[in-house]
């Protein structure tokens, strides 16, 4: 399929999206239906073991986010036999993507990595990997391992940024810098796997404007998909305490919405939404406390952009957009700033 005839099909999906969900991107892709199965392989993190940095990001709690992570230790086969169980029962998924989830799926050598990929590619049901990992845990012996599998499976790579500015990188205690990302994201675009981001919108000391230069930023990376969360506190991490000193102020659900939206015009129609709200599994969250789950949430931002009759890709460059014939009319675009 060409550019201009994914930009037409997804047309319906902006018009009741008003953004491009993964959802309808696997629907698109494949002849079955396709769900993830998040994994927990046994990585650390070199933000953790003291390579990089210890104690982690200040926001991280892989357990709050990750269930696997909570759980007594399985081998990648036992847990996908369960993964496909559970989502097979739920949602009538046919075909699986593995998604290795926790920590950093990039950070040991090649063959370990090789042995836990081809683990759960073993299974005739996973037709797809996803490797969440770091932009300094990457190089080209790892992605030319990663890239083999793209011949016959498909493959993404996920690489948390959260933001592109260096102060933000160091207050959250990253433990890398902005070039080392954009150096991944160019090692990686010479290859066939798929790339999407992470963000994080709502980091203390970022304003509005800070958030919308991370979004245009990305935007013209040439990626394929993108994950926005809020920032929220978690127990047991080094941003609870800064919480409850009194450092930290989270986003409420209106302020993240229209946030969300903002993000969401500036990046192009046919990259890929992967989520739009992070969440929290168990009694792990501290703040924001949103009485809304992440479908509530995901609407409120649907209708936030129909209000501006605005949608995904409505500020990007006229080169990435739909044909003008074919888009919503747009009201003018707002910036909210947020300021902590």
């Amino acid at each position: 399929m060409n550019k201009v005839s994914v930009l037409n099909a997804q047309t319906d999906y902006l018009y009741k999206y008003r953004f491009f969900p993964f959802g309808e991107y696997l629907k698109q892709k494949f002849p079955f239906k396709v769900h993830k199965i998040a994994l927990h392989a046994g990585f650390t993190c070199p933000n953790r073991d003291g390579r990089s940095g210890v104690g982690g990001c200040t926001y991280c709690a892989n357990e709050s986010f990750s269930p696997n992570v909570r759980k007594p230790s399985l081998s990648i086969t036992e847990q996908i036999r369960k993964g496909k169980s559970f989502q097979k029962q739920r949602y009538g998924a046919e075909k699986f993507i593995a998604y290795f989830q926790s920590f950093t799926n990039t950070y040991a050598d090649v063959h370990t990595l090789k042995a836990c990929y081809e683990e759960a590619l073993s299974d005739s049901d996973v037709i797809g990997l996803s490797i969440g990992t770091r932009p300094d845990c990457v190089n080209e012996d790892i992605l030319n391992l990663i890239n083999s599998y793209t011949e016959k499976y498909h493959v993404w790579i996920e690489y948390g940024l959260q933001s592109i500015h260096e102060e933000t990188l160091k207050r959250i205690n990253r433990g890398h810098d902005y070039k080392s990302f954009v150096e991944a994201i160019n090692l990686t675009k010479k290859t066939c796997i798929n790339i999407c981001v992470h963000v994080i919108l709502g980091i203390p000391f970022e304003t509005g404007d800070d958030m919308m230069k991370t979004a245009d930023a990305v935007a013209d990376m040439g990626i394929q998909g993108i994950k926005l969360h809020h920032l929220y506190v978690a127990k047991n991490t080094a941003l609870a305490e800064e919480y409850f000193k009194g450092n930290v102020i989270t986003l409420d659900i209106h302020e993240y919405v229209r946030l969300a939206a903002d993000f969401l015009e500036r990046i192009p129609p046919d990259v890929t939404i992967q989520r739009l709200v992070g969440d929290t599994h168990g009694n792990f969250l501290i703040s924001p406390i949103w009485k809304a789950g992440k479908a509530s949430i995901t609407t409120m931002i649907t209708q936030e952009l129909e209000k501006r009759g605005a949608y995904q890709g409505s500020l990007c460059d006229a080169s990435t957009m739909i044909n003008s014939s074919q888009k919503p009319n747009l009201n003018e675009s707002r910036l909210h700033t947020i300021g902590f």
